[in-house]
């Protein structure tokens, strides 16, 4: 089983920690790097702690939980090498596996219930990389880690 990153802010605290639970009971490994409450904190703290982990090799996959799914996923992805993904159903989290190949699961646990996000989750964790066709597309997306910072500059 897979070394599973899991952070989170306030507002999506209970989901990851309902998820979480949920991921060790599936035999997963669960680096859990926050928040710790529902005490108010900033998401892109744990978006970008999610994404470390994983490009560092400390957890193969990441999940990551805000209100929407979308702030921690933007955060997640300013760290090169990640390709975080937000979901809202269980199709958009297996194909975002089969076709993109992401690497950190993002949802928004004001968004979809508790269900919807544990099959989310285990779509996307059941999936696996098509390759083929999608394979160079993942090598157009990794082409863009850290091409554009120029442009940050100015």
């Amino acid at each position: 089983m897979a070394t599973i990153a899991v952070g989170s802010d306030h507002a999506g605290y209970a989901l990851k920690e309902q998820l979480a639970g949920e991921l060790r009971d599936l035999g997963h490994e669960v680096l859990d790097l926050g928040a710790h409450s529902s005490e108010r904190v900033d998401y892109p703290d744990f978006g970008a702690a999610v994404g470390r982990a994983v490009v560092g090799g400390d957890a193969e996959l990441g999940l990551c939980v805000c209100g929407s799914g979308i702030g921690i996923a933007m955060a997640a992805n300013k760290v090169p090498g990640v390709r975080a993904a937000t979901v809202h159903d269980v199709t958009s989290a297996r194909l975002t596996r089969q076709h993109n190949d992401a690497n950190v699961i993002c949802l928004g646990e004001r968004l979809i219930g508790p269900e919807v996000a544990s099959e989310a989750l285990r779509a996307w964790l059941d999936a696996e990389f098509e390759g083929g066709r999608h394979t160079g597309r993942i090598d157009k997306l990794s082409g863009l880690d850290g091409s554009l910072d120029r442009y940050a500059a100015d």
